[in-house]
Parts: structure tokens; sequence; C-alpha cells
């Protein structure tokens, strides 16, 4: 005889329920990417592509109390087939839930999508409604040039329609003529343009985002293609405000870096009037490349600070990253505050300090209040994934800093340090594994001021990069690294003579997956 009991079914099916919708938790937090395995190259607390293949961000918009960030995904990689936008937003610019593909690849003639400008039009000047989410984006149109389409979203930001098979701007005749970064002007009442051509940058003006006139241009010297512009307004400490113009940049020949040169100035209604010939450069590292900055949706002041982010790749190697072989390769550089200084020449220059929303990621912390050092120093504190902040100073000296992700016989690792006789800063990668098989960008430097004798160090290191922060952010150096997981100590070091290292804190960081 059998009897049945509906208590026992309806606790194994509740079991059942239960444990699927635990699998569909998993599945759907921080969006699909997986859980990284042990030794996975999966960066613990920068944002990373999911599967396949991320490179150039596009300036995130605060929209309903989110942020809504897009970046250029392709789903076919390493096969290739093109780049479209993904879609991610966040409410801390720590935490990410990917939202999937927003404008699909091949969706229309004019070919894959490439890097643009999403702006929310709270006026309707497009016609598409209030707030709708417009994005002028470069397309490769069927004629083999690079144009601009309208694409607009009435569903906040999640999905997108193309405006019509033509583009809004046609190639007038150059090579390149791309990635539009877009901004509202209120004494005019109008949207600016901005677009990349060659090492040009073209300035247009538009009332509905549709139809646009150009205004004037900016040429650029000595650094090469110029890509990904970048147009805004800040107040500096001293209370004046500025125009800042950056672009994306390779000023490698001229010895300069290949991210985000930047020039202060002012903008007079039809083009940029920089205050500087040279331009100046946010970080100094070799992968921090495509960089857009966007504003604070939560705050009232929108000329006091602004947020950035960039890809962390270089084009001279992206394909080269291990993490391939674990089904991604695209990583970021963490969110960035900016803010304007006045410097005591007179210029003014841009600072760059992480988020403190990263901080809710600190689970411990550990603290040396005075080292001396001449020679080296090796911690007994270990890790792979951490914050450290260190005030170094020192009387005479040739070399001085730290050699972080060490192997236990010391043999690899990364240096972070200073060379007072030849007069910079640097971040060397030579002795731990990295991307580039040329060789050829082993270690970044960036000025020393001379007779410098003291600096204050903020270093992130993750998974698979390091951040370096000098004095405030007055100097950043960002690099990809591939250490082994089990290199994880931590050396002080003086040549030369003696270095004193004081409130040296390490703060272990925990993971935005788990």
């Amino acid at each position: 005889m059998i009897i049945n009991h509906p208590r026992k079914w309806l606790t194994a099916s509740f079991l059942f329920l239960l444990f699927i919708s635990l699998v569909l938790y998993m599945a759907q937090r921080e969006g699909s990417k997986p859980d990284p395995e042990p030794n996975s190259y999966r960066a613990d607390y920068h944002f990373t592509a999911p599967d396949h293949w991320k490179n150039d961000p596009q300036r995130p918009i605060y929209l309903n109390g989110k942020y809504h960030y897009y970046y250029l995904y392709n789903q076919d990689y390493p096969e290739g087939n093109g780049t479209e936008w993904r879609h991610a937003t966040s409410d801390d610019l720590v935490h990410w839930k990917d939202e999937g593909v927003a404008i699909p690849k091949y969706t229309n003639e004019n070919g894959d999508v490439w890097s643009g400008s999403v702006v929310v039009d709270h006026q309707n000047t497009a016609g598409f409604g209030e707030n709708a989410v417009v994005a002028v984006v470069t397309q490769p149109s069927a004629n083999g040039q690079q144009e601009q389409y309208l694409w607009y979203s009435t569903d906040n930001g999640q999905t997108f329609s193309p405006h019509k098979k033509e583009p809004i701007m046609t190639n007038p005749g150059v090579e390149a003529f791309r990635d539009p970064k877009i901004i509202w002007e209120d004494q005019s009442k109008k949207w600016i343009m901005l677009i990349a051509e060659g090492s040009k940058i073209g300035f247009y003006k538009s009332k509905n985002l549709k139809e646009w006139h150009y205004t004037g241009g900016f040429q650029t010297e000595n650094i090469g293609l110029i890509e990904c512009p970048d147009l805004f307004q800040m107040r500096a400490d001293n209370g004046s405000i500025k125009w800042i113009m950056g672009v994306s940049a390779n000023g490698q020949a001229k010895g300069n870096p290949n991210t985000y040169a930047y020039w202060v100035g002012n903008y007079n209604g039809e083009t940029f009037v920089p205050d500087h010939a040279k331009p100046k450069w946010l970080d100094h590292g070799f992968d921090w490349y495509a960089g857009v900055t966007f504003k604070d949706g939560k705050s009232d002041d929108k000329l006091d600070h602004r947020y950035a982010l960039a890809w962390m790749n270089n084009w001279a190697y992206a394909n080269n990253t291990p993490t391939i072989e674990e089904g991604f390769n695209g990583v970021d550089s963490i969110v960035r505050k900016i803010e304007l200084k006045k410097d005591e020449h007179g210029g003014y220059n841009l600072t760059s300090q992480p988020n403190k929303e990263i901080d809710q990621l600190i689970q411990s912390t550990e603290v040396y209040h005075k080292l001396k050092v001449e020679g080296s120093k090796t911690l007994e504190i270990k890790g792979d994934v951490y914050q450290l902040e260190a005030d170094i100073r020192w009387s005479d000296l040739k070399n001085v800093g730290f050699r972080l992700r060490e192997s236990s016989d010391q043999t690899r690792h990364i240096d972070v340090g200073f060379f007072p006789e030849g007069g910079y800063s640097y971040v060397n990668r030579s002795y731990t594994n990295h991307p580039d098989n040329t060789n050829q960008m082993l270690e970044s430097r960036a000025p020393l001021e001379i007779n410098k004798k003291k600096v204050h160090l903020k270093i992130l290191v993750d998974k698979t990069s390091i951040e370096v922060f000098i004095d405030g952010g007055k100097v950043v150096h960002s690099n990809l690294v591939f250490p082994p997981k089990e290199d994880q100590g931590i050396t002080l070091f003086s040549k030369g003579g003696m270095a004193i290292f004081e409130n040296v804190e390490i703060k272990h960081m925990g993971a935005i997956h788990d």
C-alpha cells in the first residue's frame, strides 16, 4: 500500500523551490558575472567584463537614483565581429549590476556601435519625451566612413532604438571622425559636441541633438591620434571656475604617457582656448585609456568635483592578458574623485583620489606607526588585495619605496618608488608577470619635484592591477600586472641612505562579488 504524505511533499517542494531561487539569485547577483575560481585573475574590487571583451567606457549618467554605465562589449571575442553597448547600474560606484546589452550591434545597416555620448534630455529638445535618454554614437557606415548616429531610449536607458538609418552627422571627408562627447551649456541653452578628428577636436552646436553645425576646432600636437574627447567646468580650490578639455592620446614618442591628456582654459562659445600650450596628464601609467569624467549625481554642487574612470589596458598589448583563458578580457580603473587645484606657479592641475565609497570594502587594517629603513625590511603582513597608505621622508638617498606582490624568494615583485637623483617617481613591473611582450613599457615614470624630501602614498592593489596616488593624487600611475596568487610579500626599501616610513596602513579589501 502506498500512502501519500502531503506534509513531506510540501517540504520537499519548498526545498526544491528554495534551491531554484538560490540558483537564480546567484546567477543574477552582479549580473551574469561568475564568481572567480580561487586562483582567478578576476579583480576583486574593480569592474570587469562579465565575459568575453570590454574596452572603452562611455560617460555614466545619473538617473532615478542610479548611475547608468555603458561600455563597449564584444560577445563574440576573440573572434572579432564588432562592439555594442552593454549596460550596468550602481548606486555607489563600487557595486555594479549587469543590465545586459542596451544597443546591440548590427541591428541596422550602419555596422557595429562604437564610442559616443549618452545624455538625459530633461527638456525634450529632441522630441522623444522629457527625460528621454539619448545616445549619439559613431558607426562605420556602409560607405566605410565614420559617421554619427542617434539612438534613443524611453525606458530609462534599458533599451535603445535607432532614430533613423541616416547619420545625423555625415563625415566631412576625414579619415577619423569619431567619439562624440556631448554636454549641455546653460548660457547658450544649446548642446555642445566634441568630435575626435585625427589630431584635431571639432566643436559643434545643436538645439535638438539632431541638427549640428560646426563652430570651431582645437588642434593638438605631438600626441598622435586623439580619441574620446572630454569637456567640463570645475571650480578650483581658490574659487575660480575654469573649463577643462581632455583627450585620450599617445604621447610616448615625446616621452609622455599614452593616457588622458588635458588642458585648463576657457570655452569661448565656439572652441576651447587653453591657458597652456603643452597638455598635462591625469595618469602617468600605461593602462588608463579612454577615460571619461562625469558629474556626482548625488551632490548639489556640480562644479566642486567630478568622478572619472578608464579602461585599464593598452592597445599595444590589449589581447595579451591571461584572463582570456578564463573567458574574459577587460577591467576598469577604480572610480576616482577629480578636483581642480591651483599651484604655487599660478597654474591649475587636476588631482585624483579613489572614491571614498571603496572604503566600505575594507575588512581589516594593520598599522606600522614608524619604521626606519636603510637597505630593506620585509613586513610580516602579506596580501594580494588591499590599500596601502604611507608617509615617507628622507634627507639624502638614491632610491626609496615599496616592493609589492613579492614572491617568497624575493625574485618577483612590483616596485613603487622614488628616484630623487633622476627626478622621478616610478612603478616598475619588469620583475613580475605583465602583458607587454615587447618589453617597451615596463616602468612608468612621472616627474618628481627637485629637492623633494617627503611624499604621501596611497596604493590600490588588486588581482591584476596597481594604482598609485602620490601626494593627494597630484601624480597617479595605473598599470596592469599579473603576479602569481602566492606572491603576497610587502618589502620597504631605501638605497643610498635612510628613509623614515610613517603611518603605514595596510587595509585588506573584500570583493564586490562576495
